[in-house]
């Protein structure tokens, strides 16, 4: 149920924005909770899943299934709430051209950049999101809370945190020693000669580190770091990020990745180098624990030659997906264009979708805009065959707002067929855009 005193709680211009991302043909993804509707039968197996296989130390792989404006990154976002809430770090990966999946080191950066994690020290963290955020409230906590040795002298503290954190479950030497360096960097008085702005530069060079970017082997073989990423070690470092996660209280980490069907549109060799990194990902599940990943495609990254198929070392590992004609909520393949939103969750939708463009523009749309209105629109797309397309009804729903608001409702004339084609030209217009090889290089 869409949780209507939320959304009266809106200032207006906390709903002209939501209205601009979804006029855009995107949700707000701080505002997901606001669009919720159906899906129950996939949320409550995932729940279950979180609770009862990934915080216990288990990991897998699912994808989320959909044509374009079945609501595949909507979903995504909503998996995203539900691991904050059940106390699960996350990250929401949206490949582009500036993170492209065939540059595994890209992935992972932006893997760590939107690391989002429950508020474990609600007093320091200011913004959650980012490794360095994470890294940075960690760090000030552990030099207020230095660990008690006998002595109680700096190298002696530095050896008891690193040896503390060597001993986690996952954790690798490398990833033990930076985080030890940068509690040192953070905890210890200058010392004679040096200033701020080095001490500053060390702290740089490690949240680099951390990013996965590159560091020369000079300045970190003075704090005994002797790797940087690659894809050669890429499971000991998503390991020992998991380990640093439980460490702060996490259940696990679960990592979500929209977009992947872009890679379809690319040449052979960008798209083996990609689909190459899909199966790496896959492979960190198996010897993982505490991971759960979700990618979003579209039917065309299982059917076409160009999809899963083009890659032998993929294929291998998620020929079986999608088989059966039953739906199997359970199975690795969440497909949302077989379960598509009932009407009476499109009307609540809608009507939610009305009280938000009402608090954005400050006007009364409900005499204008009535009920009939809506279910109007979810019968027609239903006798087009275009009930499951969420994107086409909001663009709708908001198209009929945005004139009814300029002083033309909807009338007994109303086409809505025009008002279909229309919103739908703007969808195809969106996809082709989408869709284009634009970080083909």
């Amino acid at each position: 149920m869409i949780p209507r005193e939320q959304i009266d709680e809106l200032k207006p211009f906390q709903a002209r924005a939501i209205i601009e991302e979804l006029r855009k043909g995107t949700v707000p993804i701080d505002y997901v909770p606001f669009f919720t509707v159906g899906r129950q039968n996939w949320l409550t197996l995932i729940d279950d899943d979180f609770e009862n296989y990934i915080a216990e130390g288990g990991a897998k792989v699912r994808f989320i299934n959909g044509d374009y404006g079945d609501g595949k990154t909507h979903f995504m976002s909503v998996v995203r709430h539900l691991a904050l809430r059940k106390r699960f770090a996350v990250s929401f990966v949206v490949l582009t051209r500036e993170v492209p999946l065939q540059k595994f080191e890209a992935v992972y950066r932006e893997i760590v950049l939107r690391l989002r994690t429950p508020q474990v020290f609600p007093e320091i963290i200011k913004a959650e999101e980012g490794i360095r955020s994470i890294l940075s409230a960690w760090a000030e906590n552990t030099a207020a809370e230095p660990v008690p040795v006998e002595g109680d002298s700096v190298p002696e503290r530095l050896s008891a945190l690193r040896e503390k954190l060597s001993a986690l479950p996952g954790m690798d030497v490398n990833f033990a020693n930076a985080l030890a360096g940068l509690a040192d960097n953070c905890s210890r008085p200058l010392q004679a000669g040096e200033t701020t702005e080095e001490r500053a530069l060390g702290r740089e060079i490690l949240y680099q580190w951390f990013e996965g970017g590159k560091a020369s082997k000079k300045d970190l073989k003075g704090l005994q770091i002797f790797e940087t990423l690659n894809k050669t070690n890429s499971k000991r470092f998503l390991s020992s990020l998991i380990a640093f996660l439980k460490h702060l209280d996490c259940r696990g980490l679960i990592l979500l990745v929209d977009e992947l069907e872009t890679v379809v549109a690319q040449s052979a060799s960008v798209r083996n180098a990609a689909y190459e990194n899909v199966r790496l990902l896959i492979d960190n599940t198996e010897q993982a624990r505490f991971l759960h990943i979700f990618f979003s495609i579209i039917p065309d990254v299982i059917l076409s030659e160009k999809g899963f198929k083009s890659y032998d070392a993929l294929w291998s590992r998620v020929r079986s997906i999608g088989e059966g004609q039953r739906l199997n909520y359970r199975s690795v393949l969440i497909d949302l264009h077989k379960t598509p939103l009932e009407t009476h969750e499109l009307i609540e939708l809608g009507l939610a979708l009305r009280r938000i463009h009402q608090i954005s523009y400050r006007w009364e749309a409900n005499e204008l805009v009535g009920e009939d209105i809506i279910e109007k629109i979810c019968a027609h797309q239903k006798r087009m065959g275009l009930l499951s397309e969420v994107r086409l009804f909001i663009k709708q729903v908001i198209r009929i707002l945005d004139m009814a608001e300029q002083g033309t409702p909807p009338g007994m004339d109303f086409d809505l067929t025009e008002q279909i084609v229309t919103c739908r030209q703007e969808m195809e217009q969106e996809k082709t855009e989408q869709l284009q090889p634009r970080w083909d290089t």
